[in-house]
């Protein structure tokens, strides 16, 4: 069962998905929906990271918690400067950010992390996985972005992955 369902929570999901798109349950619908639920999560397998092994889930409720305030923070900012600034007074800027962070699913969250947070854009992560390229919004004080990144998001994720 496990060869055909390997992820049977994304399969359920899938099927859901399917059925609530086409807004129907006709046969035919609810079986393309079945067609999609196994080849789904068969055919992306390999797209799939290592398996999570999370060490600290307290630590994840307040990441959690931390994303959420700054991408709300950071909607206000924005739309603050785009409704009182010209584009050519915003200094946005590309910002490359050493990290430590190896673990390639703690990585998928960070660049959950940057992609959610507007203002910021994940652009590019070095091949080592050393360096990450960050197009930045607003980058007045890129030492202090660099500071917040690691401080606020790589160290908790570390804690959480590594």
């Amino acid at each position: 069962m496990r060869r055909i369902f390997p992820h049977p929570l994304l399969a359920a999901a899938l099927f859901v998905l399917w059925l609530l798109l086409t807004q129907s349950v006709g046969p035919a619908t609810l079986l393309m929906a079945a067609v999609v639920a196994v080849a789904g999560p068969l055919l992306t397998a390999s797209l799939r990271p290592a398996p999570v092994r999370m060490r600290r889930p307290g630590v994840v409720l307040k990441l959690l918690g931390t994303v959420f305030v700054d991408a709300m923070q950071s909607n206000l900012h924005t739309a603050r400067l785009l409704l009182t600034r010209r584009a050519r007074d915003i200094p946005s800027d590309f910002v490359h950010i050493p990290l430590d962070l190896r673990d390639p699913n703690a990585l998928a969250v960070l660049a959950m992390i940057t992609c959610v947070t507007p203002g910021t854009a994940w652009a590019e992560l070095a091949l080592d996985r050393s360096m990450l390229l960050l197009h930045v919004f607003d980058a007045r004080d890129p030492e202090a972005l660099i500071a917040d990144i690691k401080q606020r998001y790589e160290r908790p994720l570390m804690e959480i992955f590594e």
